[in-house]
C-alpha cells in the first residue's frame, strides 16, 4: 500500500511595524518645574539681601495688594507703595479711570486746617471700616496746626504690650488717612507716647523713650505703605511719658501716637532749630579779628623762642 505524504504548508505573517511617536509634553512639565525653581530661588535671594525695613514694607504691600476704596477714596493703582501697583482695577465703575482730582484748597492757612478736620471727623463718622475705632481718634486744632491722636484703648490696643508692632487696627486707620494727608501741602511730624510704666532696668537699657521712638518710627513706615509721600514727614520724635494726655500717668490714652500736620509758621521754627546758625556780620568780623590776633601770638612765641 502506498503511504499518503503529507502536505506541509508553511504561511508567512507580515508583522506590521509599531511606530512610537515621541511627544514633547514632557517638555511643558519640565519648563513649568524650572519656572518654579527659579521663582523659588528669586524670592530666597531676595530675602537674603533685604533689610528688615524693606521686608516689612513688602508684607505691608501683599497684606493689602488690592487696596479698593468703596466710600469716595483712590484706587489702588495711584497709590505711592514700595512696589508701585499699575494697570486698571479689577472693580472699577464709570468714572474711576480719571483718578487725578484737583481739590480746591482755601486760600487761608486757618481755613485749610478748618477744611481738613471736618473732612477728617466726616471721614470717620461715615466710613464703615472706621466705626469700630472712632473712639480711639482725637482731632483738634492747636497752635501749631491739626493734630490727629491716635490712642490705646483698654480693649483695643495699636501697638503689642511693650512693642513697636502694630496691630491690625493701626494699620486701617494709618492706611485711611495716608491719601487724605496727601491732599494738603502742609508737612507733617510724628510724636511717640508711652504711659509711665517703666523697663526693670531703668533708663539705662531699652527704655520708654525708645519704645516711643520706634513706635512713631513704625507709624510712619506703615503711614508709606498706604501711600504718604515720605518727603511729607519733617519730624519723628520719641517723648516716651514726659506728656501725658491723662492725669494717671499710667492709663491706656497716654500710650498714643500724635500726627501733627504742621502750619507754615511751625514748620519753619523746626526748620531754624535744627538748621546751622548763620553768622551774622559784626559776628564774622569779630570772629576774623579773633582769629588774626591768635595768629600774630602763634608767630610772636616763636620769634621769641628763636630770640
Amino acid at each position: 500500500m502506498k503511504t499518503a505524504k503529507s502536505t506541509i504548508i508553511i504561511k508567512k505573517k507580515r508583522r506590521k511595524k509599531m511606530v512610537y511617536y515621541h511627544t514633547d509634553s514632557w517638555k511643558i512639565a519640565y519648563a513649568d518645574f524650572m519656572t518654579s525653581m527659579m521663582a523659588f530661588f528669586l524670592v530666597m535671594w531676595i530675602l537674603s539681601i533685604s533689610s528688615p525695613q524693606e521686608l516689612t514694607r513688602i508684607a505691608d504691600y501683599f497684606r493689602t495688594p488690592l487696596k479698593t476704596s468703596l466710600n469716595e477714596g483712590t484706587n489702588s493703582s495711584d497709590v505711592t507703595n514700595p512696589i508701585p501697583g499699575g494697570g486698571q482695577e479689577i472693580i472699577y465703575q464709570d468714572g474711576d479711570i480719571t483718578v487725578e482730582q484737583t481739590i480746591q484748597l482755601p486760600d487761608s492757612e486757618p481755613e485749610r486746617f478748618k477744611k481738613l478736620q471736618q473732612g477728617l471727623e466726616q471721614l470717620i463718622m461715615n466710613d464703615p471700616r472706621l466705626q469700630d475705632v472712632k473712639s480711639n481718634l482725637l482731632i483738634d486744632l492747636i497752635d501749631d496746626g491739626l493734630q490727629i491722636q491716635i490712642i490705646d484703648g483698654e480693649s483695643r490696643p495699636m501697638f503689642g504690650t511693650g512693642s513697636e508692632v502694630i496691630d491690625k487696627n493701626m494699620r486701617k486707620i494709618l492706611h485711611i488717612l495716608a491719601p487724605v494727608l496727601n491732599d494738603y501741602p502742609n508737612k507733617i511730624s510724628l510724636a511717640g507716647h508711652t504711659d509711665s510704666t517703666p523697663y526693670a532696668n531703668g533708663g539705662y537699657g531699652y527704655s520708654n523713650w525708645e519704645l516711643s521712638a520706634d513706635r512713631a518710627n513704625s507709624s510712619r513706615r506703615t503711614l508709606i505703605s498706604g501711600g504718604l509721600k515720605e518727603y511729607k514727614i519733617i519730624r519723628v520724635v520719641g517723648m516716651a511719658s514726659t506728656v501725658p494726655l491723662e492725669t494717671n500717668p499710667a492709663a491706656a490714652a497716654n500710650r498714643r501716637i500724635s500726627i501733627l500736620v504742621l502750619n507754615k509758621e511751625r514748620e519753619a521754627a523746626i526748620i531754624h532749630e535744627n538748621q546751622r546758625p548763620q553768622l551774622t556780620k559784626e559776628s564774622k568780623e569779630k570772629g576774623s579779628q579773633l582769629k588774626n590776633s591768635s595768629l600774630l601770638s602763634y608767630i610772636s612765641n616763636i620769634i621769641y623762642r628763636q630770640w
